[in-house]
């Protein structure tokens, strides 16, 4: 069957794919950027990959007419505050570009909401789920509350606090009770779910066996990673003094934090276990699905993350807008230094930040981060999906992978610091010599004044980098 999948270069889209092609399927993968899309190579001469924007309508006319079934795997929660207009206008959108074509079933995976009021976000999943319902297809939605899995945005949240915090001071949110699913079962109900009549025309919530508190979520999460936490509840945090500290102490930005929260005080339990019955599925528990998730992990087989979709709210990057580094009315600090082991060079570029750090003065690149946290950037806590690889469209650190090929010896990023102005850090091998190129285009008054203020922190640490990278 011919599949078109959105949110293919997504936290779920990247990991079902390739369950859809081992499945037999012919997958056609819907994207912003293509240059921002990175498969395996064992995929690619399996795929189509079209690039559309779901609030353009223009781009969709890209979408071929002879397809079978759809997963709308899209969202925009942590893009902008009027994100639920935006959803609500793609799924519009999407419904009626499926009109043109010979569609007999999309699936939509869409968050838990049997409760009469509802977070703004999960409302917007609501309304999406309404909007696509209209459409001359077969249609059924999947219902998840917290999905568990090396590099999702909730396991990559609890990791931040229980890991960070011994004694954390929490909001009394935490009591509310959510049914956690692995992201192994949610992968496996999509997967069985499409052209399955028994799901046709109709709403299907999904979960795991254990229902907890997030409160004994944490406590367990910590008890896997054989940590000593204790947690006070106390019932004076306001909801934007939550925002703040789930934003100052974990990995996600303050706009998803808000929703986050917002979502946190509805409980997200789910109505029955149908889907289980009709899929004939046993779902993992939630201390099996964490353990997993940290196998992963060690084992550095983390095949998407969240933070790879994560950017700072002024940033909204088509890679191939950046790919050019400019040189005219930039201001650039170029080093050259001969190495002696071009392998070893290289392993140690494509393993630069994220836990490894940047080499040399990692404290002025923590400091960096900070500030850019502070002013409301994405700072260092993305951190790298991978220990030791990197691909287009990655995320590291306040970096943005552009270009990455080993085999020439070349690495781009592009940064999503707050910035007045664009810049861009280059690695390139050269015969025997690592040229290392850093690029900065200044907005205004207020960027040359910014790159002269850090002209001598650059002069220190971009001298040490290149050092430690070639010795």
């Amino acid at each position: 069957m011919k599949i078109l999948l959105t949110g293919s270069s997504g936290y779920i889209g990247k990991r079902l794919l390739p369950v859809l092609i081992e499945n037999g399927h012919s997958v056609i993968c819907c994207v912003r950027d293509i240059k921002r899309f990175s498969v395996p190579e064992s995929l690619k001469s399996k795929i189509q990959v079209i690039q559309i924007d779901l609030l353009d309508n223009d781009s969709l006319a890209n979408i071929p007419k002879e397809i079978d079934g759809a997963f709308y795997l899209v969202h925009s929660m942590s893009s902008s505050s009027d994100y639920h207009i935006q959803e609500q206008k793609s799924a519009e959108n999407f419904r009626n570009a499926m009109a043109q074509t010979s569609v007999r079933h999309v699936v939509y995976l869409s968050g838990i909401v049997n409760e009469t009021t509802l977070s703004k976000h999960l409302l917007s999943r609501k309304n999406v789920e309404l909007e696509l319902s209209k459409g001359h297809y077969q249609f059924t939605t999947l219902r998840a509350g917290i999905i568990i899995g090396s590099g999702s945005a909730s396991f990559e949240i609890m990791r931040d606090l229980v890991e960070k915090l011994p004694v954390m001071i929490a909001p009394r949110w935490l009591n509310t009770r959510c049914q956690p699913i692995a992201i192994s079962d949610v992968i496996n109900i999509l997967s069985k779910t499409i052209f399955n009549p028994q799901t046709f025309n109709n709403n299907f919530d999904i979960g795991g066996p254990d229902i907890l508190s997030y409160k004994e979520m944490l406590l367990k999460f910590a008890g896997v990673r054989k940590l000593k936490r204790h947690i006070l509840i106390v019932p004076v945090m306001t909801p934007k003094l939550s925002s703040y500290w789930l934003y100052f102490v974990t990995s996600t930005s303050y706009k998803l934090a808000v929703a986050l929260v917002n979502s946190m005080k509805v409980e997200v339990v789910c109505r029955n276990d149908d889907i289980n019955k009709i899929l004939e599925i046993a779902p993992i528990d939630y201390q099996t699905a964490l353990e997993r998730a940290f196998s992963k992990i060690e084992s550095n087989e983390v095949v998407s993350s969240w933070k790879d979709a994560f950017i700072s709210s002024s940033f909204n990057l088509n890679v191939s807008e950046f790919i050019r580094v400019p040189i005219f009315g930039c201001f650039q600090d170029i080093r050259e230094k001969t190495f002696f082991d071009r392998d070893d060079c290289i392993n140690k570029i494509w393993c630069i930040g994220g836990e490894n750090g940047w080499y040399y003065a990692n404290w002025l690149w923590r400091t960096r981060g900070l500030l850019d946290k502070i002013a409301g950037g994405v700072g260092l806590r993305r951190g790298r999906t991978s220990a030791n690889s990197l691909n287009v469209g990655d995320a590291l650190d306040f970096w943005r992978v552009l270009y990455a090929d080993k085999t020439e010896g070349r690495l781009l990023l592009f940064a999503e610091m707050k910035l007045p102005g664009e810049a861009w850090l280059e690695f390139r091998i050269v015969e025997n010599k690592l040229i290392q190129t850093a690029t900065f285009r200044p907005k205004g008054l207020m960027g040359r004044l910014y790159w002269f203020a850090v002209l001598p922190f650059h002069s220190f640490i971009f001298k040490g980098m290149i050092q430690k990278l070639t010795q």
